[in-house]
């Protein structure tokens, strides 16, 4: 693993933060994936206007970069375990730590693919599917 990818995963944390679309999608490969506790698997280039969506705004706080040490195949992995304050576009504020896989390509520094790790019990509860064209809302 080079140093590469762990500074594309830092770049994502802060496009994150900053809620920028387009720098996200750029950050994956054209065919590059997202696997969303709530969305399923996704493109990229689908999934982040989605998420821009139902957000207003988002803090991410890093909590720890890990990198894969012996992998399964030839992919290259690094997890972030952050804390992600999430401003719905309701207003809400979601706050929960998730930690997002990150695999690489052999040789790339873009992401091919990203797993979104996160118990979704307690934030269903508390937003519904914000994610759905129509959310319900809970009072």
């Amino acid at each position: 693993m080079s140093q590469l990818q762990l500074d594309t995963v830092r770049t994502y944390l802060r496009l994150l933060h900053a809620g920028d679309t387009a720098g996200l999608i750029l950050t994956f490969e054209d065919d590059g994936v997202v696997h969303s506790p709530f969305l399923g698997t996704m493109k990229a280039r689908d999934f982040f206007p989605k998420l821009a969506q139902a957000s207003s705004q988002s803090v991410i706080t890093l909590i720890d970069l890990f990198a894969s040490v012996q992998p399964a195949d030839d992919t290259v992995r690094v997890a972030a375990y952050f804390r992600y304050d999430w401003t719905l576009s309701d207003g809400r504020l979601v706050d929960f730590t998730c930690v997002d896989v990150f695999g690489f390509r052999p040789g790339s520094h873009r992401i091919n693919s990203m797993h979104i790790v996160y118990d979704t019990h307690p934030l269903r509860e508390r937003v519904g599917d914000k994610y759905a064209p129509n959310p319900v809302l809970n009072a």
